[in-house]
């Protein structure tokens, strides 16, 4: 893999949270933020003329919490709900079956390294605490999941996920199909599309932007369809960073006579 080059005026910027803005924690609520991170993801965003927006795993209201006062254009819940640019939310909180929600319990109670995470439309079994509990986990999960077509297991670094299934909830798949709803509205229509993130989670929007023809950039280690590489977060950081600046500077020889 490359080292990514630098988004130009024309991008459209999708950027990952867990693992590729904030370095991973042992719980999805010890992250810890940059302080610079706010003021980099304004900058970037006044600069793309707002074609930025984050596709997270987690809930739209929760990554509000760590990116107050900014409320950025997001899909959360890998790609079951999203807030376009103008606030609207699109998607709809799917029930969960009440078996599979005790099975994870059940699971969490007999194992309290494990760490249940509910979702308006999905539910997550972290194991980051206790990763030799995976095949435990994985193959728990599976088997639930069998017994309802109408749901999918996610897996991601650590962590299982039981959500809608694509044709389920409407919302088409994953990531992927939240950034090509995002590529369908203003500001981002008619942009090349770049996205960032770091987990097997991300790979359909890896997919979906190459497609478009535009760049995907994994972060850390690990197979992926990704074209271009980062290292960790901090390496991210340091490429917005340097995004920013090329950005300003090309706004202002714009503007000159």
């Amino acid at each position: 893999m490359e080292t990514p080059p630098l988004p130009t005026c024309r991008s459209a910027l999708f950027l990952d949270f867990d693992g590729t803005l904030v370095p991973l924690a042992e719980t999805p609520d010890a992250i810890r933020p940059d302080p610079a991170l706010l003021p980099l993801l304004a900058g970037l965003q006044g600069r793309l003329d707002g074609a930025l927006a984050i596709v997270t795993g987690r809930q739209i209201e929760v990554l509000d919490r760590y990116l107050a006062p900014l409320c950025l254009p997001a899909a959360g819940e890998h790609g079951l709900r999203r807030r376009d640019c103008s606030g609207r939310l699109h998607g709809r909180a799917c029930a969960m079956p009440a078996p599979v929600l005790q099975l994870c319990h059940a699971l969490a109670q007999e194992h309290p390294a494990l760490l249940v995470e509910r979702k308006p439309s999905s539910i997550a079994l972290h194991y980051r605490r206790a990763p030799q509990l995976a095949a435990l986990c994985l193959e728990t999960l599976t088997r639930a999941v069998q017994r309802w077509p109408q749901l999918e297991l996610l897996q991601g670094k650590c962590v299982l996920e039981v959500r809608p299934a694509a044709m389920s909830s409407g919302m088409g798949t994953g990531k992927g199909g939240a950034i090509a709803a995002f590529l369908r509205e203003s500001p981002f229509a008619g942009r090349v599309p770049v996205f960032v993130g770091d987990d097997v989670t991300d790979e359909s929007g890896f997919a979906m932007v190459q497609a478009l023809g535009g760049m995907a950039v994994k972060v850390g280690v690990g197979r992926s369809v990704a074209r271009h590489r980062l290292d960790s977060p901090c390496t991210v950081h340091a490429w917005l960073r340097e995004a920013s600046l090329a950005l300003a500077a090309q706004t202002c020889a714009e503007a000159l006579p």
